[in-house]
């Protein structure tokens, strides 16, 4: 394996070499985890979109929710000698061989939206929200809407091992730390889609009294809870008043569901990790820029007093 040292020289002569040929990159391989979510659709969306704006051919796999998908589709794009290597990361861990077989061959990755357990060494920059941080100001909301009164709460978790699913649930549990009236009761993956969403929120309500003895559901993206609200309403409960509803990535759908009561607040995750991404990758293939480690995203909360059909309004072409 190449040492940094040598790795960032070789790069910065790479990088030279395309300056005097006046070329800029072209081809830019994209590794997405799949379609779990309407978020993950509109990244892929926006991405696409990106690309086609700034002239880049862009090699688009789809991983359908396999570590093992993605790191084929690495090595594809590694042997195709593409220019740099988008990667939205499955799982946290197991990346160090392919990231340096990327290396190796003097490609740049840039993590999307999801970090990995890697020496940061093996990637040029990682785009992305403080996922902490989302589940830390979803927590805090909560935290402000029971004002003191006892709240069980049910949290539906991303995949196993993700980032997002890690992250979002240690905020989560660091805003709500030392209230005594707020208590995570049941707690499982919904592996972010709506399927499995509706599926365990059932569980969850069979368990607890059909729900009555649930205040809040806290889920670690939009989709798995459009899809507990259905359980919820099937149980013959009132979602967004009988079980309060908070979760994260601010898609359309739950907007629609904010509007009707269904929903009380979500914190938004942009889809745009794209244009951040290629913004980093010109410049460094340019002349050598470093970018920082660390891209950050802006993370908001809504609530159903921001107007939320008017929101919707605005995200419902974005591709989700």
């Amino acid at each position: 394996m190449l040492s940094r040292k040598v790795w960032l020289g070789a790069a910065a002569l790479a990088s030279m070499a395309l300056m005097a040929s006046g070329a800029a990159a072209q081809t830019i391989g994209f590794s997405q985890i799949g379609s779990e979510s309407g978020w993950r659709a509109a990244e892929t969306t926006l991405t696409r979109q990106e690309a086609e704006k700034r002239g880049i051919d862009l090699k688009f796999a789809d991983a359908q929710q396999k570590q093992e998908n993605q790191i084929k589709a690495l090595r594809s794009f590694i042997a195709q000698g593409v220019d740099a290597i988008l990667l939205a990361p499955v799982v946290a861990t197991g990346w160090d061989s392919v990231l340096e077989e990327a290396q190796e061959a003097e490609i740049p990755v840039v993590l999307l939206d999801r970090m990995v357990d890697a020496p940061d060494d093996l990637y040029l920059t990682a785009v992305g929200s403080d996922l902490v941080h989302e589940g830390r100001v979803a927590g805090e909301w909560l935290v402000e809407a029971v004002n003191g009164e006892d709240c069980n709460i049910v949290e539906l978790q991303g995949t196993t091992g993700s980032s997002p699913a890690i992250d979002r649930k240690n905020g989560f549990e660091e805003a709500i730390a030392g209230h005594d009236n707020l208590t995570i009761i049941r707690s499982q993956t919904g592996d972010f889609t709506r399927t499995k969403g509706k599926e365990v929120m059932e569980s969850f309500l069979k368990a607890e009294g059909g729900g009555t003895n649930i205040c809040a559901l806290y889920a670690h993206n939009d989709d798995m809870a459009v899809g507990a609200i259905q359980a919820i309403k099937e149980a013959g409960l009132k979602p967004g008043e009988d079980i309060l509803v908070v979760s994260i990535d601010a898609v359309p759908d739950i907007f629609t569901a904010m509007a009707a009561g269904e929903a009380n607040a979500t914190v938004e995750l942009t889809p745009n990790m794209a244009g951040p991404a290629f913004d980093a990758l010109e410049a460094y293939l340019n002349d050598g820029t470093m970018p920082p480690k660390f891209i950050q995203t802006e993370s908001k909360l809504y609530t159903q007093e921001d107007d939320p059909m008017a929101v919707y309004e605005a995200k419902k072409d974005l591709g989700y």
